[in-house]
């Protein structure tokens, strides 16, 4: 039984190094035959594979790719840590019983369904409130992409932020309304400071799951490589473009196909080192009481 333990526990780990040592190799063979280094393929601005030469700079698949990220958390965070508070703090049992479970079904609906929401109930009402102002909404445009991707990672918040503020000793709260705190002075200032750890690590699962993003982001951002502030026209993340490539005609062992693994071994860096931050976050800030 141990040794049966130990091998389920060491799939995980040799399937993450797996992928490294494939992202890696393939990686280093694209910088070798691109003819590029790290630095002029991070900070490049122009991707243009078909080109002649061929350009490879992804700053503006990065730019893409955090742009998304960061107007979908503007949108999730807010939201799904007020949801967790009513839920944990406000909420009678038996409404949470049905709430909860109703909010997590958001997060069982495909990605590909978010993004055709995008596409043909987002973008369109979007047309209708941007362009009598004069502004030009695009088909595909990050706006739409921004908040589907908020309403889909709306669930990782407000479930894990749940859990967490749930968890908090009763104790606590019974000492705060014994010194005279309202309820909502209990919530904010008593209740979310103990939890506080737990908050920013969904939080930045939540940033994360926005990060790697496909499907959704494909059909509502669309796929233009482009370093704007405009929300209103398309853009094109990491993600995406890998999806353009491998649905194209790109031969293997060519430097178009090649980017995919750097282009891959780039997203797998960003990921992981949010999620560094996260454990870094609960390691810092994490309250144990006895």
């Amino acid at each position: 039984m141990t040794v049966g333990l130990v091998l389920c526990a060491a799939v995980t780990i040799l399937t993450t190094i797996g992928i490294v040592v494939v992202l890696g190799v393939e990686s280093v063979e694209f910088f070798r035959h691109a003819g590029i280094g790290v630095g002029e393929f991070l900070l490049g601005r122009e991707l243009k594979p078909d080109a002649s030469p061929p350009r490879f700079g992804v700053l503006p698949l990065l730019w893409g790719t955090f742009l998304i990220a960061a107007g979908s958390s503007a949108i999730a965070l807010p939201i799904g840590l007020l949801s967790a508070i009513y839920l944990s703090e406000y909420a009678p049992r038996s409404v949470r019983a049905v709430l909860k479970p109703m909010l997590e079904l958001l997060a069982g609906i495909p990605t590909i369904v978010y993004g055709y929401i995008a596409l043909t109930l987002i973008t369109p009402n979007l047309k209708r409130i941007f362009e009598p102002l004069g502004f030009r909404v695009e088909t595909f445009n990050a706006l739409s992409a921004c908040i589907v991707v908020g309403v889909m990672i709306i669930p990782l918040v407000s479930s894990l932020s749940e859990d967490v503020l749930s968890s908090v000793p009763r104790g606590l709260r019974e000492a705060a309304y014994g010194l005279g705190a309202t309820r909502f002075e209990v919530s904010t200032r008593v209740v979310l400071p103990a939890g506080l750890s737990g908050v920013c690590a969904s939080f930045i699962l939540a940033i994360s799951r926005a990060v790697g993003e496909t499907m959704a982001v494909v059909l509502a951002a669309g796929m233009r490589p482009q370093i704007t502030l405009n929300p209103l026209t398309s853009i094109e993340t990491m993600t995406t473009y890998m999806v353009q490539v491998i649905s194209g005609e790109a031969s293997y062992g060519e430097p178009k196909y090649l980017s995919l693994f750097a282009v891959g071994l780039t997203l797998f860096a960003v990921t992981l080192s949010l999620n560094v931050v996260s454990n870094l976050v609960l390691r810092r800030f994490r309250e144990v009481y006895h």
